[in-house]
């Protein structure tokens, strides 16, 4: 099996997700360093279209905000004849800012062109540009064949964003299970998930 992976915001290409599909299930995964041309979703949305024009995969994987990179990628290479899992996917990132910072906060990222991002082990600035291009692609509609594993304890991405997604779209199914945001449990349904994506017809 032949994946391309894309990690989420803090994630990074030897996490335990990508470690686990290429040293339990055994495949052959390329994962990139999604942030190597920037930190917004237009920017990490480019780092797989090159690796996609470059290469062929049966499975393209994503997880947070790499699964919004995912779906936007495949809404621009729906020629290709790969298909999609998204872990989480962090659609309504938009909304998703918005919603957690003030009118006047919002204002002063614009006005100044940064903001200081801080979590879990990140410090970086964050460019107007993430705003924009959030405002941009939200809301992708994926062209391939897809899988979406989304928990329904998540506290950062709700499940609702992912209903919506696999309720506006034949291609897309929703698998929901009891996991928060980090999506540990998903693993072990990985290659059963996997399997049953890549039979569906046509």
């Amino acid at each position: 099996m032949r994946v391309l992976f894309a990690h989420g915001f803090e994630g990074g290409p030897s996490g335990s997700k990508p470690t686990f599909m290429k040293e339990v299930l055994g495949w052959d995964v390329t994962a990139p360093v999604m942030s190597e041309l920037g930190w917004d979703i237009g920017k990490q949305t480019e780092v797989l279209l090159r690796r996609i024009d470059e290469s062929d995969y049966d499975l393209v994987i994503g997880s947070s905000m790499g699964g919004l990179a995912v779906a936007n990628a495949s809404s621009l290479r729906g020629d290709s004849g790969f298909r999609v899992l998204l872990i989480a996917p962090a659609f309504g990132l938009s909304e998703a800012y918005t919603s957690r910072l003030t009118e006047q906060e919002l204002s002063d990222w614009k006005e100044s062109g940064t903001r200081r991002y801080q979590g879990f082990e990140l410090d970086i600035g964050l460019d107007w540009e993430f705003m924009e291009a959030a405002g941009r692609m939200s809301w992708p509609v994926p062209g391939h064949m897809t899988t979406i594993v989304h928990g329904r304890l998540d506290d950062v991405v709700p499940i609702d964003v992912s209903r919506r997604v696999a309720g506006g779209s034949d291609l897309v199914e929703l698998v929901e299970i009891d996991d928060g945001h980090r999506m540990k449990e998903c693993l072990p349904l990985l290659a059963g998930v996997a399997s049953e994506l890549m039979a569906r017809g046509p």
